[in-house]
């Protein structure tokens, strides 16, 4: 890519300050494919300070220009949408196949969805005298992770533009590519220079730098917990508004009547969807403790009916991003084995025949309880944890017994069972009988996974904020109120 060595800064390709580079590799064989820069501080204020001079102008734009412009810019994606499905299986390693079915995809959702949010949105209103109106917030950072590289990025970006906020996107350094093509159409849709502005960078230096900085207004982080409480701490010292959407251990409650054996399937295919590196992936599959052996022996066949390798080629399980997680995921392996789970499928290295790349073994964890490593870390790998429970009260208690809350899932044939369930889960979002994802819906978690919702009107409101103009239509005598 022509400008993978750059940033995007006031409309321009820019050659960064820093200097500073990261060696991207191909986590499916570990060769270089890009060498990206890796913003300073002296980057971010650039940036910012480009997105302030916008935000003056930008942020007094009529509706109908930014939707003209929100409407080209989904044309222009849905125009390069094969080139930025491969970019991803390319920057990290998930299938081309799920890529063009599943992580090109919500771009163009999220698009649709924020263009949909503005038309229908009423920016003022009267309450008696005052006018209540609703106006950008301001410059935004915008930091995302590199498991759903378009996903986090529209899912904010765009709801962003429509506010009429201007904003600077830091995606991972291991996720880079498919971020600056995006750049890139932003520029060619005719957004106004420093509306976006794109850098990549370490979130301890240019994620810090942004969270810190007095003229950014807003933080909007998916990542881990861990990150998400680092941007926070940094945030509150200028008082900014903070939206996370953090980290999950989502339960997959499966009810004695339920037909027990297809929900084992559709929960370990669930899981392992975007091998596993999904925040919602539903990673602690609770079923009754009489169906443990049964499930185990679904489970494995399950599992091990997914092919794992090259993700250009037609299997259904690529590497997971880089070494780092690789390693990690090996060791969280190793941790159930060692806390006595038992291991029913996979473990910890390669599959075999895969001596380089970062594949991981499709495992499987039975006779889990919930205090076990395995049932409480967010794995983010091809990893399921199947644990047993008494009674339908002792489910409950189990699936909220862990520090997040961003999903669940219910599979119970008894539908008003099942919606009393879901009111008893401290979760943002619920999924009943293999119900479909739906990007008009909002996103977001309870306790420490986060808080703010994303997506559709949701979105688009986390980026307002309210005013109150009294006396708006008129004079009006008498004593006033506080």
């Amino acid at each position: 890519m022509k400008n993978s060595n750059k940033f995007y800064i006031d409309g321009k390709w820019v050659t960064p300050i820093s200097g500073e580079t990261f060696l991207l590799l191909n986590p499916a064989d570990e060769t270089p494919t890009a060498t990206i820069p890796m913003a300073g501080v002296e980057d971010v204020n650039a940036a910012v300070a480009a997105a302030t001079v916008a935000f003056e102008t930008w942020s007094m734009t009529t509706k109908e220009h930014r939707l003209s412009l929100l409407r080209r810019l989904l044309e222009l994606y849905n125009a390069s949408y094969d080139e930025i499905a491969a970019l991803m299986t390319r920057e990290m390693g998930t299938t081309l196949s799920f890529s063009k079915a599943a992580q090109a995809w919500v771009g163009t959702a999220h698009l649709e969805n924020a263009i949909a949010a503005l038309e229908q949105e009423d920016f003022a209103s009267l309450r008696g005298s005052t006018m209540i109106s609703k106006e950008p917030i301001g410059v935004c950072a915008l930091i995302t992770p590199w498991n759903w590289p378009m996903n986090q990025l529209v899912v904010k970006a765009a709801p962003a533009l429509a506010a009429g906020c201007t904003m600077v996107a830091k995606p991972s350094e291991y996720s880079p590519l498919s971020s600056i093509r995006f750049a890139e159409l932003i520029h060619e849709a005719g957004f106004p220079p420093g509306v976006y502005n794109h850098i990549t960078g370490a979130g301890e230096i240019a994620g810090a730098a942004l969270a810190r900085h007095p003229d950014v207004a807003m933080v909007s982080v998916t990542g881990s917990t861990r990150a998400g409480v680092a941007v926070a701490k940094v945030a509150a010292d200028t008082v900014k508004r903070v939206a996370q959407e953090l980290g999950g251990k989502s339960a997959n409650i499966v009810t004695a009547d339920a037909d027990i054996e297809k929900a084992v399937r559709d929960g370990v295919a669930a899981c392992f969807v975007n091998c596993g590196q999904a925040c919602r992936a539903p990673a602690r599959l609770l079923i009754p403790a009489a169906s443990m052996e049964d499930a185990k022996r679904w489970a494995k066949e399950a599992a091990e009916a997914h092919s794992v390798g090259d993700p250009t080629t037609a299997v259904t399980l690529g590497p997971v991003v880089n070494k780092l997680q690789f390693d990690r995921i090996n060791s969280l392996i190793q941790a159930g084995i060692d806390e006595g789970a038992s291991l029913v499928t996979g473990g910890v290295g390669r599959p075999a025949g895969l001596d380089k790349g970062y594949y991981i073994q499709p495992t499987v964890f039975g006779d889990v309880t919930n205090d076990m490593v395995v049932a409480q870390e967010e794995i983010f790998g091809p990893v399921i944890a199947l644990i047993g429970y008494q009674s339908e009260e002792d489910a409950i208690r189990i699936a909220n017994d862990t520090i997040y809350g961003l999903s669940a899932y219910i599979q119970c044939p008894d539908l008003e069972r099942a919606r009393k369930i879901a009111r008893r889960l401290r979760v943002g979002s619920i999924w009943i009988n293999g119900a479909d994802w739906q990007a008009d819906a909002p996103f977001g978690g309870y306790k420490q996974s986060g808080n703010g919702r994303e997506h559709a009107e949701w979105g688009l409101h986390d980026y307002l904020e309210i005013k109150s103009t009294a006396g708006y239509i008129g004079q009006f005598g008498g004593r006033g109120r506080a």
